[in-house]
């Protein structure tokens, strides 16, 4: 591509950043086998590698645990985050794409819709965004 002035000039990208957020039925008596655990986080390891290889990867974000507390108004406390829910969130990452499309290509490889789960696409709105 050519400036009005005759310079070559480049077309810049704009990559938005998008959360993808895991998703996966809860049954704490449901166990692998140590073999089964050393494949899934292979599958992890290449995916996420291949992110952050191609520039895709923005954060690792964190796995969650079973374990938590859910705080609802008059200082209502429940035990566990899946009180109502059959499926909890796992964990979150946070992947660079031109659009929602193209985060959801990205999502399409991960290693838990191999496993029963599920994967949640959200864009992320930077803070003092309008």
């Amino acid at each position: 591509m050519r400036s009005s002035l005759g310079y070559k000039t480049k077309k810049i990208k704009i990559m938005n950043e998008f959360a993808l957020i895991f998703r996966n039925d809860f049954h704490p008596e449901t166990g692998y086998s140590p073999e089964k655990l050393q494949d899934i986080m292979k599958q992890w390891q290449v995916w996420m590698g291949g992110m952050a290889a191609k520039g895709q990867l923005a954060n690792l974000g964190t796995r969650l645990g079973g374990e938590g507390k859910t705080l609802k108004p008059s200082n209502l406390v429940t035990n566990g985050p899946y009180a109502e829910i059959k499926e909890m969130i796992t964990g979150v990452i946070v992947v660079k794409a031109g659009d929602i499309d193209g985060a959801t290509e990205i999502a399409k490889g991960c290693p838990i819709l191999n496993n029963g789960g599920s994967v949640e696409v959200r864009n992320i709105i930077p803070i003092g965004a309008n």
